[in-house]
């Protein structure tokens, strides 16, 4: 992958971070809970344990952005508070993945990622 295009991809998860944190400021979300939890996606790594197959199916899912975006859809449509703040920490979560040049994993290794020039 070619420089420019890494950049562009950081960028990316910039400006995800920044429209989760300014949602979340926004609808008056609770900053010790953010903290606390900014980081809970990182637990599926514990499904390499399974082998790398598993683990970066399971790392992958919880570091794409369509579960967080419906479930903010869906905390959204039913004012729920619980599901907006949670599918924005995880937006954010994943945007500063992003944003420090982490990306979804291959089947090859955990350092192996989308991100990455090599597969």
């Amino acid at each position: 992958m070619t420089r420019p295009i890494q950049i562009l991809l950081r960028l990316e998860g910039l400006a995800l971070l920044t429209a989760a944190l300014w949602g979340y400021a926004a609808l008056g979300g609770g900053w010790i809970v953010f903290a606390s939890a900014l980081l809970l996606p990182d637990l599926a790594m514990i499904a390499y344990l399974r082998g790398p197959k598993i683990g970066a199916a399971t790392y992958n899912a919880a570091h794409t952005t369509s579960l967080p975006a419906v479930l903010l859809a869906v905390g959204l449509l039913t004012d729920t508070a619980l599901a907006t703040d949670a599918a924005l920490i995880w937006i954010a979560h994943i945007g500063m993945d992003r944003a420090l040049g982490y990306g979804l994993k291959r089947q090859a290794g955990f350092r192996s990622t989308h991100l990455t020039t090599t597969p």
